[in-house]
């Protein structure tokens, strides 16, 4: 928003700067309208960069699993956020994630509700959120909100984890319909086909076999791993 009245100012000095000088007002409108495009892109470019620097400082410490300084970086954002349009919603996005990842999902529901539906992991996040809540008809409606984003009806695990949902609340013909829509948008994803023919052949489908980064959405706990040359039976034996 800053970065749009900023940009329109310097249009607007440009262009006055012009008429002043004796020229008529038709005259100025192409070069005002170049200062101000020209300002807004400069402008833009130096808050995404310094945005930039924040987020991945963040992420950083979230992967260093340091949430509450990841939290604290990212909350720190939001005063960029009002030089571009949009990265609110964003900034809003990771910091839910971030909650979401440290244990407090009721803390990230504020701001999973404020990502856009162009961030899918947050929103399949607050999906999960609502599933929790017996908010059955309110899961569906992010779900679907959420393919209509760019880019999201490629996202597999999108697709998969909407129909895993809607199994576990006993709607398999709804489930299937769901993957068979996901195949439909994505014909060569084998993941999707092998979902889609697991789930038509009466059996569960394993996302955490087919998309590991299920795990990080803390539904299912991932499988234990068994030490080197264990073999499971009546007795643990080593080889």
């Amino acid at each position: 928003m800053y970065n749009l009245l900023l940009s329109l100012a310097a249009g607007f000095a440009v262009a006055l700067a012009i008429r002043l000088a004796g020229f008529g007002w038709v005259a100025v409108i192409v070069p005002g309208v170049l200062a101000a495009a020209i300002a807004y892109v400069a402008l833009n470019l130096r808050a995404q960069k310094r945005l930039s620097a924040v987020v991945e400082a963040a992420v950083a410490d979230a992967q260093a699993r340091r949430f509450d300084r990841a939290i604290q970086q990212a909350k720190g954002a939001f005063a960029l956020s009002r030089w571009l349009f949009g990265s609110e919603a964003a900034v809003a996005a990771l910091i839910g994630q971030f909650m979401w990842w440290k244990g407090e999902q009721d803390g990230a529901l504020p701001y999973l509700e404020r990502a856009a539906n162009s961030q899918w992991p947050a929103r399949l996040m607050l999906a999960i959120a609502r599933w929790r809540k017996r908010d059955l008809a309110g899961m569906q409606k992010v779900f679907e909100d959420t393919l209509k984003g760019r880019g999201n009806r490629k996202q597999g695990l999108l697709w998969c984890a909407y129909a895993w949902l809607l199994d576990k609340e006993n709607r398999h013909e709804e489930a299937v319909r769901v993957l068979a829509r996901g195949v439909e948008a994505n014909a060569s994803d084998e993941k999707l086909k092998s979902a889609l023919q697991a789930v038509q052949n009466g059996k569960k489908v394993k996302i955490g076999k087919l998309y590991l980064e299920w795990y990080n959405f803390g539904v299912e706990a991932p499988p234990q791993m068994m030490p080197p040359g264990f073999r499971p039976g009546r007795r643990a034996t080593y080889r």
